[in-house]
C-alpha cells in the first residue's frame, strides 16, 4: 500500500463536536490484511501500523482504565474554565 493509497481509507476522527478547526486528532482506518492505520490530522503522511490483535488490547486496556493518567495529563493542560 502506497501513501497515496492510504488517503483513500475510511478514516475515522476522533475529535469532539465542537472541535477547532486546524487542530490536530487522531484518525484510524482498516487497510488491507486487517491492518490499523493511524495518523494525525495535522500530518496525514505519516501513518502508524499495527495489527488488528494489538488494536483491540489496546482498546482494552482504554476500557479497563489502564491509560487514565494520560487522560489526567491532558485535563490539566486545558485552559480554565473550560
Amino acid at each position: 500500500m502506497t501513501r497515496r493509497d492510504w488517503q483513500e481509507l475510511d478514516w475515522q476522527r476522533a475529535a469532539p463536536d465542537d472541535s477547532e478547526e486546524g487542530r490536530a486528532y487522531l484518525e484510524v482506518a482498516v487497510g488491507p490484511d486487517d491492518q490499523i492505520m493511524m495518523r494525525e490530522s495535522n500530518d496525514p503522511e505519516t501513518v502508524v501500523v499495527t495489527t488488528r490483535t494489538k488494536w483491540e488490547a489496546f482498546i482494552k486496556g482504554v476500557k479497563a482504565g489502564e491509560f487514565d493518567d494520560f487522560a489526567d495529563l491532558a485535563e490539566a493542560d486545558e485552559p480554565a474554565g473550560k
